[in-house]
């Protein structure tokens, strides 16, 4: 094999590398002995403009990083971060490399990178590796994040590397392959802020605009509009969240992205239980994490972005600046609110959802709360409930004499809408899915992968969470939630 393969279909054109020196670190992935390609996202690749059929031992080869692709200019990316709390001054790309920006035919810009393709100068003391566990369980989640319409990485790849990485033992190592509308994050604003690089915070912050919200090159407020653009895609995403019971667990600043996707899924779950401050996260020992703290911990983030861009939104008056950055800020958890009502009301069969029923929605969840009703079949319990009722829902509480109330409340209001019946049951049946990526089955798919290379479970849990809402023949297992047992004592892990 030659070391560089032309493009097949990928155009390359890299901003960030060309534009932003000093931004990273010009690197190449560390190469591997075996790799062999244990997954393909034909979608993926067909929308990135992907053409070609390469044999799989090519794709491994190039989706490991032991060859590269005519175009391609592999950097390791500088940022910054406040974890849980505390501030790190510099973290980058420890284990992952960003090989290039790919324009689609729709001139849609991707990033292209690998996670765990070895040491970069960024790496602190680590390997820079992944085990095959924690690649699967990102390319699951952002599989099923995509189905469900909220925005997120994706994978392209997932590569074996035929090594194996230690963490508490010996474990087999894989590269992925992920794909993002950028890699920018609060963390590479913070980057150049605790360095008081004036300069290059500017720079950072024309660039974003001109990448992610051209719309403002001609503000006469870039940066406040650069903040109250990204204040508003976060509060649509958290809400989002929230909508299918999902916990990030890691909500640090440096996972937090400019573009408004879900990035870096280490210890993520998914609720089982309807309990709010459900943590998972065997890190987040205080539940700063927590399902109900995301909001909250969005703004807490936002407003660190929002000092990033302070000597910029006013350099001669600070006092003005933070008022000015403080004013587009406070708004936040008004958009949260209207964007969560929206996501809960289209999940209850509203088109047109509003604040008056927010009480209603906060009374299903209260009955959710109180009986310890899981949290996915609840929902989706709603769908047949309004299609055909039986006693299925009623089955899942302990308390019908409100279940009842509730039921003849929620229908009443229905009634008000002005749409026919079946688009009730197509806004209903697009909100609830069916199948999401249970804690149980994740665990059950990656130990069988890294225990047993064993792909099956993997590829059956991706075939349901990739098409979410409808049922999938011989599959019901996968809907069912984990005993009470197993959830009471699962924690999860961030894979580094």
């Amino acid at each position: 094999m030659t070391d560089e393969l032309k493009a097949h279909g990928l155009q390359f054109d890299n901003s960030f590398a060309d534009q932003l020196e000093g931004f990273y670190v010009p690197w190449k992935a560390e190469k591997v002995d075996h790799p062999t390609l244990l997954h393909w996202n034909d979608t993926v690749a067909q929308e990135l403009g992907w053409e070609g059929d390469l044999q799989p031992a090519v794709l491994a080869s190039v989706f490991s990083g032991n060859q590269s692709i005519e175009g391609m200019k592999p950097i390791a990316q500088a940022y910054a971060g406040h974890q849980f709390g505390g501030f790190s001054p510099q973290l980058g790309d420890g284990r992952a490399l960003l090989l290039g920006e790919v324009v689609n035919s729709n001139r849609e810009r991707h990033d292209l990178a690998l996670k765990g393709s070895g040491p970069t100068p960024f790496s602190r003391g680590g390997d820079g590796r992944a085990a095959i566990g924690p690649v699967l369980r990102e390319y699951l989640i952002g599989e099923f994040m995509h189905a469900v319409r909220i925005p997120t990485t994706r994978a392209l790849a997932a590569v074996s590397t035929g090594e194996s990485v230690y963490r508490n033992g010996p474990l087999p190592g894989a590269v992925l392959t992920r794909v993002a509308s950028s890699h920018l994050r609060v963390g590479t604003f913070e980057f150049f802020a605790a360095r008081r690089q004036n300069d290059l915070l500017k720079k950072l912050t024309e660039y974003t605009i001109q990448r992610h919200c051209p719309n403002l090159e001609q503000s006469n407020h870039p940066e406040l509009d650069l903040l109250e653009h990204v204040s508003r895609q976060q509060a649509q995403l958290i809400a989002k969240w929230m909508s299918v019971g999902f916990i990030h667990g890691v909500m640090n600043t440096d996972n937090m992205t400019i573009s408004g996707e879900t990035i870096d899924y280490g210890p993520c779950a998914f609720m089982e239980n309807y309990r709010p401050n459900t943590v998972f996260s065997s890190i987040d020992t205080q539940g700063r994490y927590a399902y109900d703290q995301q909001p909250s911990i969005g703004l807490w983030n936002l407003s660190r972005f929002a000092e990033c861009l302070i000597p910029l939104v006013n350099q001669s008056d600070q006092a003005a600046a933070i008022s000015a950055a403080t004013e587009v800020l406070e708004p936040f958890m008004d958009h949260y609110k209207d964007a969560w009502i929206r996501e809960f009301g289209r999940k209850l069969g509203l088109s047109n959802a509003a604040v008056a029923d927010q009480a209603m929605i906060q009374d299903w969840l209260h009955l959710l709360q109180t009986d310890q009703v899981d949290y996915t079949l609840a929902w989706r319990g709603l769908v047949d409930e309004w299609k055909s009722p039986s006693d299925a829902l009623a089955s899942l509480f302990s308390n019908h004499d409100k279940l009842t109330s509730w039921l003849q409340q929620w229908k009443t209001r229905l009634s008000q809408e002005s749409v026919d019946p079946q688009t009730i049951t197509d806004t209903l049946e697009s909100a609830n899915p069916l199948f999401i990526p249970r804690n149980h089955h994740v665990e059950h798919a990656l130990e069988s992968a890294t225990n047993d290379n064993n792909l099956e479970p993997f590829e059956n849990l991706l075939r349901v969470i990739s098409a979410p809402f409808q049922d999938h023949e011989g599959m019901a297992e996968l809907a069912t939630p984990a005993d009470a047992e197993f959830t009471a004592c699962y924690k999860t892990f961030c894979g580094t």
